[in-house]
């Protein structure tokens, strides 16, 4: 092996262990659900983003199976040359009803969306204008395109029509696209869609929303662009199957036109092999329960706000949430590390969210109260938390 190598890894490794950077992965023993086990341990798990408890769903879990004894274990090549199975339509037409668009298209992850959709359409001579908070798979997709990237500050009205103005009246670039999460994942804040498309319609850009935290969250399940009632103003609608939905896999949502083109001009969707059979038939379940029934979603939002009120009681400081993703925000990284690791030493299982993640200074623990928690657990946890804050001289 290069020593070259050997040392840039151990320096660098040696580094982000020292300053509170280095996260260790633990493996579960167990399904991803309100409990989990790992090692021999049981503990509250506040780390998932199996919002709505889909992910060990019986009836998910019963489809994947059917869908796994009638088309196999994979779907056996592109989706180009043989690999479109009949499930992976029936995942795409259903989408679009939950959507509410005239087509959609399936990819094999979420980051694989974003990576497909932004270079499919946009190129040297356009421009992008992006939210400085967006996911890292945005910022690679724009990346991808070759466009010029613009940063508009997190969710800034007036910084976001001063930039507009700005593209437009140069007179430089061929299209002009303004991409942002739906929900942003590190503070729990929505997107001002509103404000946002009527911005867009003033300087003619197009309108892209990343909806991972959204799907199954805002708009009754339905996501951000839902919750706003703007389908019809939001030319790119992108999720992810693996979070609320309980599956893998991604999505775009839009008119047909857009889909067609993404089918023939989007890479990953060219140039790997379809999502497997049994995910696009786990994830059509999904989509299905929320479309007939609010229950899960209710308790979601019930169990999110309940928990975030007793943190905020105790006195410790969420953030700017306004979802059921609950930050407690502690500042120093080895804090929050250190921080994590008691929460653990008494049952609960939360992660720190440290650079570059987020910006140095804001590390945090990141909650995240699903559907299938009960009182009880969220109880035991906030007890926890209060007899640990004050340990940390966090309350």
């Amino acid at each position: 092996m290069s020593k070259e190598l050997d040392q840039y890894l151990a320096d660098n490794l040696a580094d982000l262990k020292s300053r509170g950077l280095y996260n260790e992965i633990e493996p579960l023993a167990s399904a991803n659900g309100p409990i989990i086990t790992i090692g021999q341990r049981q503990l509250i798990n506040l780390s998932a983003n199996n919002y709505l408890g889909l992910a060990t769903d019986s009836r998910v879990v019963a489809a994947a199976k059917a869908g796994l004894e009638k088309w196999g274990a994979g779907a056996g090549a592109v989706r180009t040359i043989n690999g479109t199975l009949q499930v992976h339509l029936d995942l795409e037409q259903e989408l679009a009803h939950f959507k509410g668009t005239e087509a959609a298209i399936a990819y094999q992850s979420g980051f694989n969306c974003n990576m497909a959709a932004i270079s499919a359409v946009m190129g040297k001579n356009d421009v992008i204008l992006s939210d400085e908070l967006n996911h890292a798979s945005i910022i690679d997709g724009c990346r991808l395109s070759g466009a010029k990237i613009i940063r508009v500050n997190h969710s800034d009205m007036a910084d976001f029509r001063a930039k507009a103005q700005e593209v437009r009246s140069s007179g430089r670039y061929e299209k002009a696209m303004f991409i942002t999460d739906g929900v942003f994942s590190m503070d729990g804040d929505i997107c001002k869609l509103p404000e946002i498309v009527a911005i867009a319609k003033e300087f003619d850009l197009m309108v892209y929303v990343d909806d991972a935290h959204g799907s199954g969250v805002l708009g009754h399940g339905h996501g951000t662009v839902k919750h706003f009632g703007l389908e019809k103003e939001v030319e790119f609608q992108i999720g992810t199957l693996s979070k609320a939905i309980g599956v893998v896999g991604g999505y775009v949502a839009g008119t047909q036109a857009l889909i067609d083109w993404l089918k023939v001009r989007s890479r990953p969707f060219l140039f790997s092999t379809s999502m497997t059979p049994a995910d696009a038939a786990a994830a059509i379940q999904s989509l299905q329960i929320l479309d007939q029934d609010t229950r899960l979603n209710d308790a979601l939002w019930e169990n999110a706000n309940y928990f975030k009120t007793q943190l905020n009681q105790l006195g410790f400081d969420t953030g700017i949430t306004e979802t059921p993703i609950t930050p407690v925000m502690i500042g120093d990284e080895q804090k929050a590390q250190e921080f994590s690791k008691r929460l653990y030493e008494e049952g609960i299982y939360v992660k720190s969210i440290v650079f570059p993640t987020v910006p140095l200074g804001t590390a945090r623990v990141r909650n995240m109260p699903t559907a299938g928690h009960t009182k009880e657990m969220l109880d035991q946890a906030v007890a926890v938390y209060e007899r640990v804050g004050r340990e940390f001289d966090l309350i």
